[in-house]
Protein backbone atom coordinates (compact mmCIF):
# COMPACT_ATOMS: atom_id res chain seq x y z
CA UNK A 1 0.00 0.00 0.00
CA UNK A 2 1.86 3.50 -0.59
CA UNK A 3 -0.10 6.86 -0.18
CA UNK A 4 0.76 9.44 -2.40
CA UNK A 5 0.75 13.58 -0.98
CA UNK A 6 1.47 16.79 -3.87
CA UNK A 7 2.99 19.89 -2.87
CA UNK A 8 4.43 22.84 -4.39
CA UNK A 9 1.87 24.09 -6.47
CA UNK A 10 0.34 27.70 -6.37
CA UNK A 11 0.39 30.61 -8.93
CA UNK A 12 3.16 31.65 -10.79
CA UNK A 13 3.97 34.12 -13.30
CA UNK A 14 4.49 32.75 -16.89
CA UNK A 15 8.47 32.39 -17.14
CA UNK A 16 8.58 31.35 -13.28
CA UNK A 17 9.38 28.43 -11.84
CA UNK A 18 8.03 26.20 -9.30
CA UNK A 19 8.93 22.58 -7.90
CA UNK A 20 6.27 20.23 -6.82
CA UNK A 21 6.95 17.28 -4.64
CA UNK A 22 5.47 14.08 -4.07
CA UNK A 23 5.91 12.35 -0.77
CA UNK A 24 5.43 8.72 -0.45
CA UNK A 25 4.16 6.68 2.54
CA UNK A 26 5.08 2.93 2.46
CA UNK A 27 8.13 0.66 3.05
CA UNK A 28 7.93 -0.36 -0.42
CA UNK A 29 7.82 2.91 -2.75
CA UNK A 30 11.32 2.56 -3.41
CA UNK A 31 10.19 -0.45 -5.94
CA UNK A 32 7.65 1.73 -7.75
CA UNK A 33 7.82 3.43 -10.77
CA UNK A 34 6.39 7.32 -10.25
CA UNK A 35 4.78 9.11 -13.06
CA UNK A 36 3.21 12.98 -12.83
CA UNK A 37 -0.27 13.83 -14.77
CA UNK A 38 -1.52 17.20 -15.63
CA UNK A 39 -5.23 18.13 -15.91
CA UNK A 40 -6.47 20.89 -17.14
CA UNK A 41 -10.30 21.85 -17.08
CA UNK A 42 -12.24 20.11 -19.91
CA UNK A 43 -8.94 18.15 -20.68
CA UNK A 44 -7.80 15.12 -20.43
CA UNK A 45 -4.90 13.72 -17.65
CA UNK A 46 -2.15 13.77 -19.56
CA UNK A 47 1.34 12.40 -18.65
CA UNK A 48 4.11 14.82 -18.11
CA UNK A 49 7.08 12.92 -16.88
CA UNK A 50 8.07 9.28 -15.21
CA UNK A 51 11.00 8.23 -13.20
CA UNK A 52 11.70 4.31 -13.04
CA UNK A 53 11.89 2.74 -9.08
CA UNK A 54 15.77 3.47 -9.22
CA UNK A 55 16.42 6.83 -10.71
CA UNK A 56 18.19 5.45 -13.18
CA UNK A 57 15.94 6.32 -16.13
CA UNK A 58 13.70 9.36 -16.45
CA UNK A 59 11.46 10.27 -19.47
CA UNK A 60 9.12 14.07 -20.03
CA UNK A 61 6.54 14.54 -22.43
CA UNK A 62 7.89 16.80 -25.54
CA UNK A 63 5.59 19.21 -24.30
CA UNK A 64 7.68 19.98 -21.46
CA UNK A 65 11.46 18.99 -22.52
CA UNK A 66 14.03 20.99 -21.93
CA UNK A 67 11.58 22.88 -19.33
CA UNK A 68 10.62 20.32 -16.35
CA UNK A 69 13.11 17.88 -14.66
CA UNK A 70 12.09 14.99 -12.62
CA UNK A 71 14.03 13.34 -9.93
CA UNK A 72 13.45 11.35 -6.72
CA UNK A 73 15.50 10.69 -3.73
CA UNK A 74 14.28 6.80 -2.44
CA UNK A 75 15.65 7.89 1.01
CA UNK A 76 13.22 10.21 1.59
CA UNK A 77 10.30 9.04 -0.34
CA UNK A 78 10.11 11.67 -2.16
CA UNK A 79 9.91 13.00 -6.08
CA UNK A 80 10.43 16.01 -7.66
CA UNK A 81 9.23 18.02 -10.79
CA UNK A 82 10.61 21.03 -11.33
CA UNK A 83 9.58 23.05 -13.52
CA UNK A 84 10.94 26.12 -15.46
CA UNK A 85 10.10 28.65 -17.71
CA UNK A 86 6.02 28.08 -17.05
CA UNK A 87 3.92 29.00 -19.45
CA UNK A 88 -0.17 29.45 -19.43
CA UNK A 89 -0.88 26.03 -20.65
CA UNK A 90 1.04 24.72 -17.99
CA UNK A 91 -2.21 25.38 -15.74
CA UNK A 92 -3.97 22.33 -14.85
CA UNK A 93 -3.76 20.26 -11.53
CA UNK A 94 -0.71 17.97 -11.21
CA UNK A 95 -1.05 14.65 -9.74
CA UNK A 96 1.68 12.12 -8.71
CA UNK A 97 0.98 8.57 -9.14
CA UNK A 98 2.72 5.27 -8.70
CA UNK A 99 3.49 1.59 -9.74
CA UNK A 100 5.30 -1.23 -8.00
CA UNK A 101 6.95 -1.76 -11.87
CA UNK A 102 10.55 -2.38 -13.15
CA UNK A 103 9.48 -0.59 -15.96
CA UNK A 104 8.46 3.32 -16.80
CA UNK A 105 4.59 3.11 -17.62
CA UNK A 106 3.74 6.34 -19.53
CA UNK A 107 -0.21 6.16 -19.10
CA UNK A 108 -2.33 6.66 -16.34
CA UNK A 109 -4.02 3.57 -16.60
CA UNK A 110 -0.86 1.69 -15.72
CA UNK A 111 -1.06 3.51 -12.36
CA UNK A 112 -2.56 1.85 -9.33
CA UNK A 113 -2.01 4.63 -6.65
CA UNK A 114 -2.56 8.20 -7.01
CA UNK A 115 -2.62 11.63 -4.97
CA UNK A 116 -4.99 14.08 -4.76
CA UNK A 117 -3.37 16.77 -7.00
CA UNK A 118 -1.79 19.97 -6.43
CA UNK A 119 -3.06 23.03 -8.48
CA UNK A 120 -0.82 25.23 -10.32
CA UNK A 121 -1.82 28.02 -12.11
CA UNK A 122 0.19 29.85 -14.74
CA UNK A 123 -0.74 33.59 -14.89
CA UNK A 124 0.11 35.63 -18.61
Amino acid sequence: QVQLVESGGGLVQAGGSLRLSCIASGRTFSLHAVGWFRQAPGKEREFVAGVTWSGDTTTVDTSVKGRFTISRDNAANTVFLQMNSLESEDTAVYFCAAERSYSLPVTSDLYHYWGQGTQVTVSS
